[in-house]
């Protein structure tokens, strides 16, 4: 059975119908509170996981989604990947708490439409949703002119450490910053003890961390700074 190409269009003179991906049942209804008091945008769904909101993409046809990157069991990342793999040109806006420096390129090159903090302000949040309906990208001046410069060869801005992560590394970075065990962390995302070991083995080798306390040490601080610092690399 051929699949809804969700997103692609809208009947001129209805508001435009935004699933809402978000784990937090209080910055969901706020949300859904400021979208309905405009004239031209409701939420026509709510999830909060991958798997809740491929369901409501399906049953419910939006014109986009507002994902945020940390859902339970997996990552805003990953839902955009899987939408992209299913076919669905779903229009998608990242809204997220981590600084768009660590994750906005990331959102891009995923599929995503669009990068904005929870911190700014509301002209500024229904202005990229508003873009991003229209068809437009919507991030930063300073992330797209790194995006440019990169892709014609110009010299790149110098990387944090955790820039050298996959996104599935940084997901795990972030849950041992949250205080996750491994064990804790295999659960959450539906991985086996073995896999998310392998990967904490590959951090270390990529953040020149030498045992798991360094990379434990190195995952809070870097989560206390909610993305904002990369890790020190420890002392040899």
């Amino acid at each position: 059975m051929k699949q809804p190409q969700a997103g692609l269009s809208k009947p001129s003179g209805r508001r435009a119908r935004i699933l809402l991906v978000e784990d937090h049942p209080i910055v969901r209804q706020g949300l859904a509170q400021l979208l309905s008091q405009t004239p031209d945008l409701e939420v026509c769904s709510f999830a909060e996981d991958c798997l809740s909101a491929l369901r409501a993409v399906q049953a419910e046809n939006p014109d986009m989604a507002i994902v945020d990157i940390s859902l339970q069991s997996a990552d805003g990342l990953e839902l955009v990947k899987d939408l992209r793999a299913r076919k669905l040109q779903l229009p998608v806006l990242i809204l997220s708490m981590h600084q768009e420096s660590v994750y906005a390129q990331r959102a891009m090159r995923a599929g995503a439409q669009g990068y904005i903090m929870k911190g700014e302000p509301t002209p500024r949040l229904l202005a990229a949703v508003r873009k991003v309906l229209s068809g437009g990208l919507s991030f930063s001046e300073e992330v797209t002119s790194e995006l440019l410069r990169r892709q014609i060869g110009g010299e790149p801005a110098v990387l944090s450490l955790v820039e050298l992560l996959t996104d599935k590394e940084l997901q795990i970075f972030r849950l041992i910053g949250q205080g996750h065990a491994t064990r804790e962390i295999a659960d959450l995302l539906h991985r086996s003890v073995k896999t998310i070991e392998a990967h904490r083995e590959n951090m270390k080798l990529k953040l020149g961390i030498k045992n798991s306390p360094q990379l434990a040490r190195a995952a809070v601080e870097w989560a206390a700074s909610e993305g904002r610092a990369a890790p020190t690399p420890p002392s040899r």
